[in-house]
């Protein structure tokens, strides 16, 4: 197991350190003795964890903040070509990193397990990681989201296995050459960098085609677009594809799925054995996740009941359907999802959950260019719940566009029947939830913006 630092890599200056992805990669290698530093626009409890661990972190961006000895700068595709820091990267012409490239160069030298998909990335390498630690094989891991506390969302371990996050979005994936790959679904999202499925369906190739020769591809048999992407791949020497899900046709095949509150038991059948065990997160989606990583990890070498028993001490990741705590008889949980196929399998997976009271939901969507080509389908997603707030669209790194905004989701969500309240002062949320919510009803609020900040809000005002 490497635990070497990439060359050029020693000193390296990470602008908007305090994202997901990138504060791992940060923790990686400040874990193995590089002096890192970066910069982020706000503090946070990430940026506290990470200067914990001994990084330099400014806050705001800012050309003094680069270093004078930086050995290279890594960014995200968020980060603006006019970005100061970057600027004085340019002027100082300092190597310039992809945080993808970054990543591949701290997967060298290990047997990776690259998890891919259009939803259900961060849960699945978060069920990896957990169990793989829990039977003491110490993977290192990365992943987009943190498990339990700020700055969780990676580790340096000691064993040979490193599971990671593998982002399609802006086909940065395409980098990585793991052993193992898991494909969770394949579907038309990132509509800035995608024109259509063809390019979808080409890009995942890409990826396939970096899996290690005598590598394994694990695949979900059930949904359209895997699918449609394994009968693409028939036929490729040096890689052993596996499927699994509940269609017939599954080489891991889940014969038995029974959701119990907000939990769930799964039962699989894998190379002949019949295992059953316990999934800590409600929902039929997170039951297949925990199956594709039961897949991963067998063809990684890690034996099935083992690794089937040590998925049951994963107990989730935060923002995934994540319990924020219970005021006034009202439950309030934070969600991730922000794609329809997503935000409908949360809800479905909350109903269950629900037991006799209402889900409400708070959400807020992100992107102008997932809005303008996916917004009716997420209204149509809104309607599975009984009443719902809907916020202004979260910009992230994008510009407006004219004529999208959050009505376009409202009106459809609407047409579908929905109970929706328009929000355009995201901070009258907590009293507007206070006077609909009641005993017995649960909360949920969604999106991959900042929506999440207001749980402990809500809470606080129910409680008073």
């Amino acid at each position: 197991m490497t635990t070497a630092i990439p060359p050029g890599m020693e000193r390296p200056h990470f602008i908007g350190v305090g994202g997901a992805g990138m504060s791992g990669i940060a923790k990686l290698l400040a874990q193995r003795g590089a002096a890192v530093a970066g910069s982020d626009h706000r503090a946070s409890p990430t940026v506290a964890a990470l200067r914990e661990l001994g990084v330099t972190v400014g806050i705001g961006h800012l050309a003094e903040h680069l270093a004078d000895d930086a050995t290279c700068v890594v960014v995200s595709s968020a980060i603006r070509p006019d970005n100061p820091e970057l600027v004085e990267a340019a002027r100082r012409a300092l190597p310039v990193i992809h945080r993808a490239e970054a990543l591949a160069a701290l997967m060298a030298g290990t047997r990776a397990i690259a998890v891919a998909g259009t939803h259900g990335k961060t849960t699945t390498t978060s069920m990896l990681a957990v169990s793989l630690t829990t039977l003491g094989r110490s993977p290192s891991y990365a992943i987009g989201g943190d498990l339990d506390t700020p700055g969780s969302n990676a580790a340096q371990g000691t064993g040979d296995l490193f599971v990671a996050e593998a982002d399609e979005s802006d086909r940065s994936f395409h980098h990585y050459r793991p052993e193992v790959a898991i494909i969770l679904n394949v579907e038309l999202d990132h509509h800035a960098n995608y024109a259509s499925m063809d390019e979808i369906y080409d890009s995942f190739e890409t990826f396939v085609e970096r899996v290690r020769p005598g590598g394994t591809l694990v695949i979900n048999a059930d949904q359209e677009g895997a699918r449609k992407l394994t009968a693409r791949l028939t036929g490729r020497p040096g890689l052993a594809v596996r499927t699994y899900g509940e269609a017939a046709d599954a080489d891991v095949r889940v014969v038995d799925l029974r959701p119990e509150g907000l939990t769930s038991q799964v039962t699989v059948e894998i190379d002949g054995e019949t295992l059953t065990f316990d999934v800590s997160v409600p929902g039929r989606h997170y039951a297949h996740n925990a199956v594709a990583a039961l897949a991963a990890g067998v063809a990684a070498g890690v034996p099935a009941a083992e690794l089937a028993g040590a998925l049951g001490s994963y107990t989730g990741v935060r923002r995934r359907l994540q319990l924020v705590g219970e005021a006034g008889g009202v439950r309030v949980i934070d969600s991730y999802a922000h794609h329809p196929t997503e935000m409908a399998a949360d809800l479905e997976a909350i109903r269950s959950g629900a037991g006799a009271g209402r889900v409400l939901v708070v959400f807020q969507p992100h992107l102008f260019s997932r809005t303008q080509e996916l917004g009716v389908e997420m209204g149509q997603a809104l309607a599975l719940a009984d009443g719902c707030l809907v916020l202004e669209i979260y910009p992230a790194r994008e510009d407006p566009i004219p004529g999208v905004t959050s009505e376009l989701i409202i009106d459809a969500a609407r047409r579908h029947g929905a109970e929706v309240t328009a929000v355009r002062v995201k901070d009258t949320v907590p009293d507007l939830v206070a006077g609909i919510a009641g005993p017995g009803d649960l909360v949920l609020t969604m999106g991959a913006g900042d929506v999440t900040e207001l749980g402990p809000l809500i809470l606080a005002r129910l409680a008073g």
